[in-house]
């Protein structure tokens, strides 16, 4: 029975009941060592006897190993892989060591996790169990996060425990966690009063005093006591924290069993629990499977199925670190002998106290098999272990460098900013020279220290110039879009001279790009070079990308950047499809904040949540913060079109808490937009006032209408005609008539011409037009002709603009055209209510409505939007009585008429 663990014991059985029902969920014990994790764990065990249970552990000696935890986890469901997607099959069948290495994803694993975990769910409901998850080596730490934080409708629960001190950080966002305490007073004595009985009372006093609320302490300390390792201290006070005081009882225990046993439990504690490996290293150490009893009689280590298993974790850090250092390096060896492939070369390194040529070179080998495994956590691990025991400097500052790049491909900014910068002073090659500036660099920008990622790229260009000049561009590009993104604009010019003096080949496009920033942040003017600027970049790319992607990006926001909205949502378009095709996740969250922005200009605004709720999502999992912040920026406009004041408020601090200065405005330039819609014209009007004065252009331009409407509604007209000026001024030079029918807009509430207003509403009806600021102007005239009292005319203009507003679910714009239209004189303004009939879906509901009418099946769906066939099945079957459809094939239909009337 576990005392005092009422409320941990209902949390995990309501996951079991959920699972049961077909629901899923994930949770993360954390507490300090001997809370009772495990102890909880062996509950759900127990209490899933009617469940599939799937158990493993991570073990602090195979940390470095790739996806060892999961092999561990998943070694009796091998057998299911071949009926995951191609993919994913190939992606976990390589993970595994089940087949030869292909180029790996590590997240294309984790989809793999969560397909065959929902596939064996299919049969009956699965629980997946993971002990000491703090010791997971990250590859397959982040599968299975991956894979936990996707659970939806599967029947899979799963479980982890980590502990919180004495141990690697074990980051889990999107998983919900439980942290352990110790046990109240009462529970503590129950239990000790059940293992304890026949000490005085006096003794079991001071073991309460002792292990304050520790449930493992207080079924330890006892033994302690009987065997006289338990000695009463003065004062109450103790020199050792718990952790070392449990750990040190365990040691004591070892320490009197047979030499040969003890042997035994060292090398199962520097092992994986194999016992065929287990035992044969033993022996070669002179213990053999007879001396396993002794350490069966103290419940210390047993057989749990095929496996060798420790009975508490701490227990195997005692064996291993209560050893002697000769006893583990000869653990070590022994292991190497009877072992191949990874295992072998990481206990040969285990085994080395000094350089060794040799060992270094297997460490390569199992780098590069990581690498193919999609491990690169444990390729940055072996290759930086190697580069601790090379002999040759040279070699040394290769692997370094190989370090350094593989950790910053895992995500591990820290780490590889640190190994990038152990490597630059041993590498000679101008290449690699690059790409640790290039890592060096994007740490820097990661911690919004735009400064020093400008100047690293820049020393670097300097120093390959003269051997690698195509290189340095490179590296000067990099260095303008980091001072261009950040606002630091005064050294934008400075790159741009860097390029001159240094003649390279490319320096008038870098000297583009100043002039178009330099255009954009003029007092007055400069839109004519700012557009002749931007055509000139679109004329070729600079960026040295193998796979293109990366360039199609710049170039989709390059075209963005000349208003061409149109062209940038084709090449978004193909971006995305793109990146998902070849499996490009790193470029994928630009791409949906690409296809997002583009979506809600042409008035696409759930596909826009859409997109911008994945990209996001997938941001935040690999760690790319700024494309995050980017992705909120669109929530956050959404938000404020449809007066959604919470959150809108929500998106927008989080904006302005990132730190960087263009965030904060453009935050303030989206809450002012809320504002307008919501009538407070005078709290809009103060935050655009100062967001206009911004010298980043680039953030400020499309709230200048919003100024100038803010402006004349609050009744002070002459604070929007700079800004509608300077509006006219980039409309004219990007030449696109959407935004001259909005800078006419401007012109109109400012002079009130009939002329001009009717110029405004003409040229709305041209090239890719955006609904939402159509039906701004078609409001915003209706209102004017109502004030002449011209109300047949006024309701044309209002009619048009409230279905507009309907349809994009802009509540407050809509509410004002209806009363506009009310104050016409119809007295029934029509809403259209079934107008857009997937208006009622969730967006991850509507994504897999979209994808699921032009045929896909279950598994095609789950497999682009990272989720199980089941929890696609599970939104589907939500989305049919929201749809008042039946069946998958009447979805076609309901798609096809609701595009027809978004036409």
């Amino acid at each position: 029975m576990l005392h005092g663990r009422a409320a941990e014991i209902a949390a995990i059985d309501r996951l079991l009941k959920g699972a049961r029902g077909g629901a899923s969920g994930a949770l993360l014990l954390r507490g300090e060592a001997g809370i009772g994790k495990t102890a909880l764990l062996d509950h759900a065990v127990g209490a899933a006897a009617d469940l599939r249970v799937i158990r493993g552990a991570g073990i602090e000696t195979e940390r470095q190993l790739p996806f060892a935890g999961l092999h561990l986890l998943l070694k009796s469901t091998v057998e299911r892989i071949d009926g995951l997607p191609d993919g994913q099959a190939r992606a976990l069948r390589a993970a595994l060591g089940l087949a030869d290495p292909a180029e790996g994803d590590r997240f294309l694993v984790g989809m793999g996790v969560l397909t065959l975990l929902a596939d064996l769910a299919e049969e009956r409901p699965v629980l997946c169990v993971v002990d000491d998850a703090h010791w997971l080596d990250h590859a397959s730490a982040d599968a299975l996060l991956f894979a936990a934080r996707r659970l939806e409708a599967e029947g899979v629960v799963m479980l982890f425990a980590a502990r919180e001190v004495h141990a690697p950080a074990f980051p889990a966002p999107g998983v919900p966690e439980l942290t352990l305490t110790g046990l109240p007073p009462e529970a503590s004595a129950l239990l000790l009063a059940e293992e304890a009985a026949d000490l005085p009372a006096q003794v079991r006093e001071q073991i309460l005093h002792e292990a304050e609320g520790n449930p493992l302490a207080l079924l330890e300390l006892p033994s302690a006591q009987r065997e006289g390792q338990l000695a009463a201290e003065p004062y109450g006070m103790r020199a050792t924290s718990m952790f070392s005081r449990i750990q040190q009882t365990f040691a004591d225990r070892i320490a009197s069993l047979p030499e040969a046993t003890q042997t035994l439990l060292l090398v199962a504690a520097a092992a994986d629990g194999d016992p065929a490996s287990v035992f044969a290293a033993a022996k070669l150490l002179g213990a053999d499977v007879a001396d396993l009893e002794p350490a069966e009689r103290q419940r210390l280590l047993g057989m749990a199925g095929d496996r060798l298993v420790f009975r508490h974790p701490l227990i195997r850090t005692a064996a291993y670190r209560g050893a002697t250092v000769s006893g583990r390096l000869a653990a070590h060896r022994a292991l190497a002998d009877v072992l191949d492939g990874d295992r072998r070369a990481w206990h040969l390194a285990e085994a080395t106290t000094g350089p060794d040529e040799r060992v270094a070179a297997e460490l390569e080998r199992s780098a590069e098999s990581a690498r193919r495994r999609g491990g690169d956590a444990a390729v940055a691990a072996a290759y930086e272990r190697a580069a601790k025991i090379s002999v040759d400097q040279r070699k040394r500052g290769r692997r370094l460098a190989a370090a350094a790049k593989a950790a910053s491909d895992a995500g591990q900014h820290e780490r590889a900013a640190g190994l990038a910068h152990d490597a630059t002073d041993l590498v000679a090659d101008p290449l690699t020279t690059a790409e640790m500036a290039r890592i060096s660099a994007g740490l820097a920008d990661e911690r919004s220290s735009a400064t020093s990622a400008r100047q690293l790229l820049a020393e670097a260009a300097d120093a390959v110039a003269e051997r690698a000049p195509d290189l340095a561009t490179g590296l000067l590009f990099a260095a303008i879009e980091t001072a261009w993104s950040a606002g630091d604009f005064p050294a934008v010019r400075t790159v741009a001279d860097q390029a001159r003096r240094l003649r390279l080949p490319d320096a008038a496009r870098i000297e583009a790009v100043a002039v178009h920033i330099g255009a954009l942040t003029a007092a007055e003017g400069g839109a004519a070079d700012a557009a002749r600027a931007i055509r000139l970049l679109l004329d070729r790319d600079l960026t040295g990308d193998p796979t293109g992607l990366r360039t199609d990006a710049k170039i989709a926001w390059w075209e963005i950047l000349l208003g061409d909205y149109a062209a940038a949502h084709r090449r978004a378009v193909a971006l995305e499809r793109e990146s998902r095709a070849q499996g490009a996740i790193g470029v994928l969250p630009r791409a949906l904040m690409l296809l997002a922005r583009t979506q809600l200009w042409l008035g696409a605004h759930q596909d826009a949540r859409i997109s911008a709720n994945e990209g996001a999502r997938i941001a935040e999992d690999i760690g790319h913060s700024r494309e995050l912040v980017f992705h909120w920026a669109l929530l956050a406009h959404l938000c404020a079109i449809e007066g959604n004041e919470a959150e809108c408020g929500r998106f927008a601090s989080d904006m302005a808490a990132h730190g960087a200065a263009p965030s904060h405005s453009r935050a303030t330039a989206i809450t002012a937009l809320l504002d307008l819609g919501m009538g407070r014209h005078e709290a809009a009007l103060e935050k655009l006032l100062p967001v206009a004065e911004s010298t980043n252009r680039l953030v400020t331009v499309h709230s200048l209408p919003d100024l100038v409407e803010a402006a004349v509604r609050a009744g002070q007209p002459e604070l929007g005609r700079r800004a509608a000026g300077q509006y006219a001024d980039w409309a004219d030079h990007i030449a696109h008539p959407w935004a001259r029918a909005i800078a006419a807009r401007c012109q109109a509430l400012l002079d009130g011409a009939e002329q001009t207003w009717i110029r405004a509403v003409d040229l709305h009806h041209h090239d890719a037009d955006p609904p939402f600021e159509r039906a701004r102007t078609q409001l915003l005239y209706g209102e004017w002709l109502r004030r002449q009292h011209r109300r047949t005319e006024a309701r044309t203009m209002l009619r048009a603009a409230l279905q507009t507003f309907e349809r994009l679910g802009a509540e407050p714009w809509a509410a004002r055209s209806g009363a506009e239209l009310r104050a016409t004189g119809e007295s029934r303004p029509s809403r259209i209510e079934d107008a857009d009939a997937l208006a009622r879906l969730t967006a991850q509901e509507l994504q897999v409505v979209l994808l699921a009418a032009k045929g896909s099946s279950n598994r095609d769906i789950g497999t682009q939007l990272f989720l199980s066939p089941r929890t696609v099945g599970y939104h589907l079957y939500n989305a049919y009585p929201k749809l008042g459809v039946s069946s998958r094939g009447e979805l076609a239909a309901v798609v096809a008429g609701v595009a027809a009337l978004r036409r």
